[in-house]
């Protein structure tokens, strides 16, 4: 028993001193490749054995025939390591070379493709990482595109929108300054009914920019969709008796439902009126509520025809305009935008599509609770 604990203390000794060399030569060469410290990883292990090994063998005064085998040995275990270790240095080297090289082109703005081969568990695992990232990115930079687009968008039609009514202000302005004006009270008429508009405009606007904000805040309380319906309907009467259009509405149940009353009260109100707009005279706007699956769906149905459907995602878009097909002519494409804000901003969904004759416009809210 005492040989065996004597045998063991001389290789643990000489292994103990191989690995602290090889320890230090590891931290000597950390920032060098893998292939370098996979290489000396296998000299420790061989070399810790050889020197435990010549340790046992000297203690045990073996016979110099016996110690040259037993060093042969070791040394040709030793070369056959090493040999691996490179090897599986170069395969190491390769697989990460080969992700540099995809994580670079994913760098400059392309898309990142997983290398081909067979690169080792971690470095797969990092390339399928990657690949989600660079598709998560992707959709990101699509997103920022379509914002940066809709931006530009808005800038154009809200200086094309604010440039012509000014212009018509100053040419009445100047023609009641110089006293040209034949009905002055005509032209105060449309000077004001100018500025009204170009307030409803900046009006909306500054809504916009709260929901952009994060700053909408919401006074939800408990009320009856009927309600909400009723004062929408209410408002929107005369824009439709001016263009001969009916509104239809008389089916809403009372179903409840807990939102701010003024907020939602603009969603419908934008939503008639952007449907008024749209619809040709002796059409019908209709305007129904039902309960799906513990939510509360609102919808509008105009007559216009429709939207195409390429362009349907982008209806909701801040200042996009499309086809014609959504905002009144005066106005800046900021309406339904500001619907589609104040509906997420309630937890709920604002879609629209396409039905027989004209669009649907729906808003999901999350039924009141109990």
């Amino acid at each position: 028993m005492k040989d065996l604990v004597l045998i063991a203390l001389y290789a643990f000794l000489g292994a103990a001193a191989a690995g602290l060399i090889g320890a230090g030569a590891l931290w000597r060469l950390r920032h060098r490749s893998v292939a370098l410290s996979v290489t000396v990883i296998s000299a420790v292990a061989v070399t810790a054995m050889l020197a435990g090994t010549l340790a046992v063998a000297r203690a045990m005064f073996l016979s110099p025939h016996d110690l040259k085998v037993v060093t042969l040995v070791v040394a040709m275990a030793a070369v056959v390591s090493l040999a691996t270790a490179l090897l599986l240095g170069r395969w190491v080297v390769a697989g990460s070379r080969a992700l540099t090289l995809a994580a670079r082109s994913f760098g400059d703005g392309g898309d990142f493709a997983v290398p081909g081969g067979a690169p080792p568990a971690e470095l797969a695992d990092l390339g399928r990482e990657l690949a989600a990232t660079s598709e998560k990115l992707a959709v990101s930079r699509r997103r920022e595109q379509a914002l940066e687009t809709s931006r530009r968008e808005l800038v154009a039609w809200i200086s094309h929108d604010l440039r012509t009514p000014l212009a018509g202000l100053r040419a009445m302005s100047e023609a009641l300054e110089d006293g040209m004006a034949t009905d002055p009270e005509r032209y105060f008429r449309q000077i004001r009914t100018e500025v009204d508009r170009m307030n409803a405009m900046v009006g909306d606007l500054f809504e916009l920019s709260r929901i952009h904000a994060g700053a909408l805040t919401l006074t939800p309380i408990r009320m009856s969709v009927y309600d909400l319906v009723g004062d929408a309907l209410a408002g929107a009467d005369p824009l439709a008796r001016e263009h001969g259009v009916r509104l239809e509405g008389g089916g809403v149940k009372p179903l409840p439902v807990e939102v701010d009353g003024k907020e939602m009260t603009r969603v419908l109100a934008n939503l008639l009126v952007n449907a008024i707009h749209r619809t040709p005279a002796d059409g019908t706007v209709a305007i129904a509520a039902e309960q799906r699956a513990g939510s509360v769906v609102l919808s509008v149905t105009d007559g216009c025809g429709g939207i195409p459907e390429d362009e349907l995602a982008r209806v909701f878009d801040t200042g996009w305009r499309g086809n014609e097909a959504r905002t009144p002519p005066a106005g800046a494409g900021l309406g339904l935008a500001i619907v589609r804000g104040i509906v997420e901003a309630h937890a709920g969904r604002a879609d629209v599509r396409n039905v027989t004759g004209g669009c649907c416009f729906e808003v999901t809210l999350p039924a009141a609770r109990p």
